[in-house]
């Protein structure tokens, strides 16, 4: 059935109808729908929604039921692999991404009741449940990061934000021939793994950073051992010695949190060769860097940041969270000494993601940091 047909009248009259009928039932009067529970509720739904449900077409049928007990109208959008990023701004505006361009949805959820129904179980799902304390979440469900955000940072139903991680990750070849880059662009991207350097790959929301870092990654050696830190899994191993550290949230007073700056302590005791951070964001910066500056090589890390210049100057923003005794000098000296090279990555108007340019940290002067430009799109 087309998604088309699910916009008209008779669609939100039947559901609102089974809705309604469902909140009669004692069980259900003050819950949304998450799980049949016991043989009693199983016996009172089915029955209810037999009932309600008389008349109307199998799909519309099915409709419903995927509302109440599955994933509404996301079954359709995630099988469908051009999808890339979805929206969902509560239960009837649905934004996706196709080709890298943002576009409306025809379609919507039936009613508010099961689009929070749906939030509930995709925030279980996903591990990412929300509340007053906690607003807002991160997780992974069915090859798509999660992110749920509600009330009190949201005024109204919640917001959800779906992006789709590559079932099978780019390699350097593969983005070359969807002309990511060209034949020198790769070639300086492979120089910067053999020879270790410590690399910040940059750019803005959805220009594709960790899919560039990820085609990196996979030329890595297979005997060499590699820690990724996130927050939330997206970055693939790159071999089977390899290892991923992933944050955790704190659900109440007695279960303890562990962040990036927890797991880079841990990580450094578990013999890395190489340290990868799938995004540097906060105080955790000083101890990157530390760990850099102290003889590991060959790290990698991603930062939102538009230019070279940008990227350094909001690592030392992030360097003195850190470390705010530190003086200014200090953290640039630890920045310069620890970052070798810059990857800029970016999105173009009609969509395209492509490598921009490479350059490597050359020196630090009076008047900031000097950069060198070892690869420059044409």
């Amino acid at each position: 059935m087309k998604t088309s047909s699910f916009r008209e009248a008779e669609c939100s009259q039947a559901a609102l109808a089974v809705l309604r009928a469902i909140q009669e039932i004692p069980s259900m009067k003050h819950l949304p729908v998450l799980d049949r529970q016991s043989r009693d509720h199983d016996t009172a739904l089915e029955s209810c929604i037999k009932k309600t449900t008389s008349g109307l077409n199998e799909p519309l049928i099915a409709r419903i039921r995927s509302e109440l007990f599955g994933y509404g109208l996301l079954e359709e959008l995630t099988d469908d692999e051009s999808v890339t990023e979805i929206l969902l701004l509560g239960a009837e505006t649905v934004w996706i991404e196709r080709d890298g361009k943002l576009q409306v949805h025809g379609d919507k959820f039936l009613d508010k009741l099961t689009y929070r129904n749906f939030v509930a179980r995709l925030s279980r799902d996903a591990k990412t449940n929300t509340d007053d304390n906690r607003p807002f979440g991160n997780g992974r469900w069915r090859g798509f990061r999660v992110h749920v955000a509600s009330e009190p940072i949201i005024q109204g139903l919640p917001h959800v934000s779906l992006r789709r991680i590559r079932a099978s990750p780019w390699t350097l070849e593969q983005l070359e021939a969807n002309e990511w880059t060209d034949t020198p662009g790769v070639t300086a991207l492979r120089r910067l793994v053999d020879q270790r350097k410590n690399v910040l790959v940059i750019g803005a929301t959805g220009a594709g950073k960790t899919s560039a870092l990820s085609a990196c990654l996979r030329e890595v050696g297979p005997k060499e051992r590699m820690l990724i830190l996130e927050d939330t899994d997206e970055l693939p191993l790159p071999n089977d010695i390899s290892a991923k550290l992933l944050t955790k949230i704190s659900r109440s007073d007695d279960d303890l949190a562990f962040d990036l700056g927890d797991l880079l302590k841990q990580s450094l005791r578990m013999r890395p060769d190489r340290l990868v951070m799938g995004e540097v964001r906060g105080p955790e910066a000083k101890d990157l860097l530390m760990a850099f500056a102290t003889g590991h090589t060959g790290c990698w890390g991603t930062l939102h940041a538009a230019s070279p210049r940008e990227a350094l100057l909001r690592l030392e923003m992030l360097v003195q969270m850190g470390a705010p005794q530190w003086t200014t000098s200090t953290v640039r000296s630890l920045i310069h000494s620890s970052i070798d090279a810059i990857v800029v990555v970016s999105k173009a108007t009609n969509g395209k993601r492509r490598l921009d340019s490479i350059h490597q940290v050359a020196s630090l002067e009076d008047i900031g940091f000097c950069f060198s430009a070892v690869y420059q799109r044409r």
